[in-house]
């Protein structure tokens, strides 16, 4: 397997999930996460399954920024599951996303804090726009939070 990037907000957890990889009957593995139900996939392989999954669980969280829904918080592992962190991006755009739930702060006050146009959260938040790390982690900042990335 290779090297994962985990993003921590502060100590509110990180985006790393537990995912279920079930051996399906015509080969291969369907892929679940307890915490996030819409993120299912499949895969030929076990090193397959977790290029799948991560890219599952970005497409939820995505979806999660894009309607405005809370993302939920990764639960422990249970034994036989495997971890499946998202992208180093994803991750900051939702650690952004969530510190303005948390702050109930709108992409306009955001902006004023930021010194920015309006559009430059509305980017932040856009899924397909890439965003510099740089920049997310400035508005985390701006919201009270700290980024710390580990390498495992």
């Amino acid at each position: 397997m290779s090297k994962a990037w985990i993003i921590k907000f502060r100590k509110d957890g990180g985006f790393t999930y537990a995912a279920k990889f079930t051996p399906d009957p015509d080969g291969g593995y369907v892929v679940t996460f307890r915490d996030v139900p819409e993120a299912i996939t499949q895969g030929e392989t076990v090193e397959e399954c977790y290029e799948q999954a991560a890219g599952a669980l970005q497409a939820a969280v995505e979806t999660y920024i894009a309607e405005r829904m809370p993302i939920p918080a990764p639960s422990a592992t249970k034994r036989g599951e495997h971890l499946i962190a998202l992208p180093i991006r994803t991750a900051l755009k939702a650690s952004v996303y969530i510190g303005m739930e948390e702050k109930q702060m709108s992409n306009v006050a955001l902006a004023k804090m930021l010194h920015v146009n309006e559009k430059e959260v509305r980017r932040m938040l856009d899924p397909r726009h890439p965003t510099k790390a740089e920049t997310l982690e400035r508005a985390a900042a701006a919201l009270g939070k700290r980024v710390e990335i580990r390498l495992h």
